[in-house]
């Protein structure tokens, strides 16, 4: 098997083990494990995907972290393309798996429970409005690729990226599952609109459009700090372990 069948193999089955990790928490736990128990779920799934298939694939499983790395140069259009087109149908598949073991509950509705999708208006969680969802998904996007590109950059410690990015999107899920069920990731709000249809479906391009731009706005942030390669002298930094140099004198 060849590097790059190998690579979008990988993107595939991890963005599927996402979705059902997460998605398949909220819709078949969530009245039991709550908002905490959901946030941890994409959290710890994410955490251990980075050290499952990272290797193999860098473990974006998320077109937005695709976009923000094809925007700070450092993945092709090419690549970039494949990697987008792996992730929608695992996170489709992982959505089919979610939903099949679903419908085995009496009375489960896909249209009536949902299936994970994110909403705004009457669809979101607590009510709020399309703005206030736009500003959530730009936001918190950005927040999730900044850490990504971040913890993954050539001047930190990579090999502890996972635990920073997996605690990250614990966070953020913390913070928007009441607003729009929290995306992130449109390929996470792809599968399950795609079966669940309806109003799901037709406000899926906000779901698909905040996270790019949040990727966008955090590649850049990214390049404006990290882009000279600069790194802080031995000592300086408030989390390094190394003691700082003697003054001269």
């Amino acid at each position: 098997m060849s590097a790059g069948v190998r690579t979008y193999l990988a993107e595939l089955l991890g963005t599927m083990l996402l979705v059902v990790g997460g998605v398949g928490t909220a819709v078949l736990a969530g009245d039991s494990v709550g908002t905490v128990g959901i946030a941890l779920a994409f959290g710890f799934t994410l955490l251990a995907l980075a050290y499952a298939i990272a290797p193999i694939s860098g473990c974006h499983v998320n077109p937005a972290v695709t976009l923000g790395l094809l925007v700070a140069g450092k993945i092709s259009v090419r690549d970039a393309a494949g990697y987008v087109a792996a992730q929608l149908v695992g996170a489709l598949a992982g959505a089919g798996i979610v939903y099949a073991i679903a419908v085995g509950r009496p009375g489960y509705s896909a249209a009536v429970d949902g299936l994970g999708t994110n909403g705004y208006g009457d669809k979101s969680p607590m009510g709020f409005n399309l703005t206030s969802v736009l500003i959530t998904e730009v936001v918190a996007t950005a927040v999730l690729v900044f850490v990504v590109l971040a913890t993954t950059d050539e001047l930190a410690q990579t090999a502890f990226a996972g635990i920073p990015i997996g605690v990250t999107l614990v966070v953020l899920h913390l913070l928007a599952i009441g607003v729009d069920g929290t995306s992130v990731n449109p390929a996470r709000s792809f599968g399950p609109a795609l079966i669940v249809g309806g109003a799901a479906l037709s406000q899926l391009w906000v779901f698909i459009v905040a996270p790019l731009v949040g990727a966008v706005v955090a590649a850049v942030l990214h390049k404006g700090l990290f882009g000279d390669g600069t790194q802080l002298p031995t000592g300086s930094s408030a989390v390094s372990s190394e003691p700082a140099p003697p003054k001269a004198g």
